[in-house]
């Protein structure tokens, strides 16, 4: 699908938009760490007609700009979703966050709720619960290992990114999709800046304000992500007011591309709440 190229605040960001405009306010698909808009390539189709759907590469991923010194926090970035927004002229919409792309979700529930008319997130980031143990190890060694190849690096990350698929073969494509951009030395150097920018405390500084989300939320994990794990989505719908939750069995952290067509159903349930 043929994608476009916005300007937010200097910086180019990559997206593409789908379905048909009706009656139904857009919907916008945010990825997470370390993915890119390739997450949601079966999940867009199945948004239900009269919906457009906006599908972004967050800047430092996929084809958007590197960050060059940006903000990559969870704050960052969703600013610069709202600036997509507001290129675009959308002046609410559905968004579905997966990963870290669920805190960059629940940032913007909490800190633009009137932009925010449905919110879903998909194995996502809450409270201080993450990163993984693995990926805090990756940063506390960041002094000495940013400087090594960026073949060791990626190696890390791919055995990494393997864990989260149920079934390897259905990973090994977009493995390869998403460490593309992380190749080359530069490449090195925007994979360290996302990991340093990787912090608990974002979404911490949520948590008492997710009480107060209005905007009607569905909660879908994996039954064995070994990143984020169900117990993390039993707690953000005890916390976020009538919240509905599902758990996908069969299925670890990588829910919108092992199991499209459950979330496509969940989420055709939730545009009509």
């Amino acid at each position: 699908m043929r994608g476009e190229f916005v300007d937010v605040g200097g910086a180019r960001l990559y997206y593409y938009a789908s379905g048909t405009r009706g009656a139904g306010e857009p919907v916008v698909l945010i990825h997470g760490f370390p993915t890119s808009s390739h997450l949601w390539r079966d999940v867009a189709p199945l948004i239900p007609d009269g919906h457009r759907v906006v599908v972004l590469d967050l800047l430092g991923y996929g084809r958007s700009d590197p960050p060059n010194g940006r903000d990559l926090s969870i704050k960052g970035h969703a600013e610069r979703v709202i600036g997509l927004l507001d290129a675009l002229r959308i002046s609410y919409a559905s968004i579905v966050g997966h990963d870290l792309g669920g805190g960059i979700a629940q940032y913007l529930a909490v800190r633009h709720p009137t932009r925010v008319a449905r919110l879903a997130l998909i194995d996502s980031v809450a409270f201080d619960d993450w990163p993984t143990r693995q990926l805090k190890l990756a940063r506390t060694t960041l002094p000495l290992t940013r400087f090594l190849p960026a073949t060791w690096i990626l190696s890390i990350l791919r055995s990494e990114l393997e864990r989260g698929y149920a079934h390897e073969d259905n990973g090994a494509r977009s493995i390869d999709i998403y460490v593309r951009p992380f190749c080359l030395p530069a490449g090195r150097d925007v994979l360290v800046s996302h990991l340093e920018a990787l912090d608990a405390e974002e979404t911490v500084a949520l948590q008492q304000r997710l009480k107060d989300i209005v905007a009607p939320t569905a909660i879908v994990y994996g039954a064995h992500d070994p990143f984020l794990p169900p117990a993390m989505a039993k707690r953000l719908q005890a916390t976020i007011p009538g919240a509905s939750l599902d758990i996908i069995s069969d299925v670890r952290h990588f829910t919108p591309e092992e199991a499209p067509e459950t979330i496509g159903t969940i989420l055709s349930s939730w545009l009509q709440r």
